[in-house]
């Protein structure tokens, strides 16, 4: 049997919390050796582009593919959204695919909880900090969800160009997380927080790097391609530089390949990825004055690790729809 999960249930047991848990762990594994994490495997229909990427944690025992289409035209001739997402999660003794759910929430949460996971361990921690956010959509939620777990926060600080969404982000996350939110005029005003996560769709970068005080952490998040940046070559220059996998920072990131290109950094100032700070390979941040910078790409571990959460829980709470395939 094959068990079903659609976006109301996945959304029904997975806490950003547990999230942030086996994201650790998966990342853990991954610095380990314990994680089998191959090449992502694009096929390009006419139409659209469709990508598999499979993943193994051994440690966790998940073993799942996670299948994402992007095809333009879906909204006009399907009524259908661009980007579709499902995840297939196997049983690592007989390779039998006992769950397909449905991708689309598992990944935004997934995104905030690694954000979480480096803000525990690169951020400073003092209470009451102050998190700045750019921008309001659904990724910007979890951000915002995620770092509250990692520290204790005072208030957030927003930022977006739609006033529209600016206020429903204010309302809606002041009331899940029970904290002051405020919304500012400028992108200046953001560099007031101790923690900074930008969740933009911005090819350019969003912010001054030298207004950055000192101390402040920052969760790169937005920006996922060759030619785009959140982040201007000044930030980079200036921070202790962590990434999600080194291959994929040189290979996708704009944010580090564009001020690599331009010469004002080399290859070495790429410090450590996440995994080996959690293993304890690496050091994190060394002192409060350090300006620590966390590029996430997005890595398939991630989701393996969260779909083998889901699953559990689902089974647990008896919730979706058993198929015989």
């Amino acid at each position: 049997m094959t068990l079903i999960l659609n976006r109301k249930d996945v959304i029904s047991v997975l806490e950003m919390k547990d999230c942030m848990d086996v994201v650790e762990s998966a990342f853990n594994e991954l610095a380990n050796g314990t994680a089998v994490l191959p090449l992502r495997t694009p096929i390009t229909p006419p139409d659209g582009l469709s990508l598999y990427m499979p993943a193994y944690l051994k440690e966790a025992g998940a073993l799942a593919c996670k299948v994402v289409t992007v095809y333009k035209n879906n909204p006009k001739n399907y009524k259908l959204p661009v980007v579709i997402g499902k995840v297939l999660v196997q049983d690592t003794k007989t390779g039998d695919v006992v769950c397909i759910m449905d991708g689309g929430y598992l990944t935004a949460v997934r995104t905030g909880a690694v954000s979480g996971v480096a803000t525990k361990y690169l951020a400073r921690k003092d209470s009451g900090q102050v998190v700045g956010i750019f921008g309001t959509g659904v990724q910007a939620c979890m951000q915002l969800w995620a770092v509250a777990i990692a520290r204790n926060i005072s208030k957030a600080l927003i930022y977006d160009i739609s006033d529209e969404a600016a206020n429903k982000f204010k309302d809606e996350m002041g009331a899940k997380l029970n904290l002051e939110i405020i919304k500012v005029n400028s992108p200046d005003e953001i560099l007031e927080a101790d923690i900074i996560c930008t969740a933009t769709s911005s090819a350019t970068p969003i912010f001054d790097g030298a207004k950055v005080k000192t101390g402040t952490h920052i969760n790169g998040i937005g920006s996922h391609t060759p030619n785009a940046r959140e982040l201007d070559t000044e930030i980079v220059k200036r921070a202790k530089f962590i990434g999600d996998a080194k291959d994929a920072c040189f290979n996708e990131a704009g944010d580090i390949m564009i001020p690599l290109q331009e010469g004002a950094i080399d290859e070495s100032h790429f410090y450590a990825e996440l995994g080996e700070i959690i293993a304890g390979q690496k050091v994190g941040r060394i002192n409060n004055k350090e300006i620590t910078l966390f590029k996430s790409n997005g890595l398939v571990i991630q989701d393996v690790a969260t779909a083998k959460l889901i699953y559990d829980k689902a089974l647990e709470a008896g919730i979706g729809v058993n198929v015989d395939i």
